[in-house]
């Protein structure tokens, strides 16, 4: 199977201070990879290097076999590389039908015109309307983005995510602060959102990762230490010294302790 996203040995300093330690990884297209780790472990740090947020100190990221870690963000969404942030990134002024609207136009070949009334673009309407119906915000579509519930702007994100087309699409910690019924829905619109493309997820909520990802990678100190099925994960030795310490790993379901 083909690489969708290729880390070689990338490496970021601050200063003195050594973030990612170099991370070498290789994950498959339409496979969907958890990172976890403790906090300060460098994951969002990863995930900027990735999305061209911060250049690498040294080290190189390839999208689908070509170099991304020398582009910008704009750059790297154009070749199909979208993603969510830690603290939800809408447009907290439009609605949320105009929040979708405005990440399908560049993924349905309409580039910026000032004089544009988008709203009269072919097709545009339809298919902010199907994706506002899939994740269950078509009730919510005229309401302005500020005034949704946290889930709900969490959930506004990841249809923005999906109104871009991406093939990879990265989440940062996706279901942060919710409630374990609202959990529920963002993974099942999770799953919905990525079958068929690759996605790249930081998650702190066990049951999500163990659940959701095909494989996990575990970084500690901007270094992975282990990377498996959930099955491996959860038996390896190292990830509960380095990343729970005496604590044992969760039960979940269909995962044997």
């Amino acid at each position: 199977m083909s690489s969708a996203l290729k880390l070689t040995d990338l490496k970021k300093s601050f200063g003195p201070a050594k973030i990612i330690q170099g991370v070498s990884l290789d994950i498959a297209e339409g496979e969907r990879h958890a990172i976890i780790g403790p906090n300060g472990a460098g994951k969002s740090t990863l995930f900027n290097l990735i999305s061209g947020r911060f250049r690498p100190t040294s080290g190189s990221v390839h999208l689908k076999g070509e170099l991304i870690s020398n582009r910008k963000p704009y750059q790297i969404n154009r070749m199909g590389l979208s993603r969510s942030f830690q603290v939800s990134n809408i447009f907290t002024n439009m609605s949320v039908r105009e929040n979708v609207r405005c990440g399908l136009l560049h993924s349905m070949g309409y580039g910026y015109n000032f004089w544009r009334n988008i709203g009269g673009l072919s097709g545009v309407s339809e298919k902010t309307a199907q994706i506002l119906e899939d994740v269950g915000l078509i009730d919510k579509a005229n309401m302005p983005a500020a005034l949704l519930p946290y889930a709900d702007q969490r959930t506004l994100e990841i249809a923005i995510t999906i109104a871009g087309g991406a093939e990879v699409i990265l989440l940062d910690e996706p279901t942060a602060g919710m409630s374990h019924s609202e959990t529920d829905r963002a993974v099942a619109l999770i799953e919905q959102a990525s079958r068929g493309k690759t996605l790249v997820i930081v998650e702190h909520d066990m049951g999500v990762v163990f659940n959701l990802a095909d494989r996990i990678s575990v970084l500690v100190y901007g270094e992975i230490i282990a990377t498996g099925t959930p099955e491996e994960i959860r038996g390896d030795p190292r990830v509960r010294e380095a990343y729970l310490g005496e604590e044992a790993l969760p039960e979940v379901e269909g995962v044997p302790a």
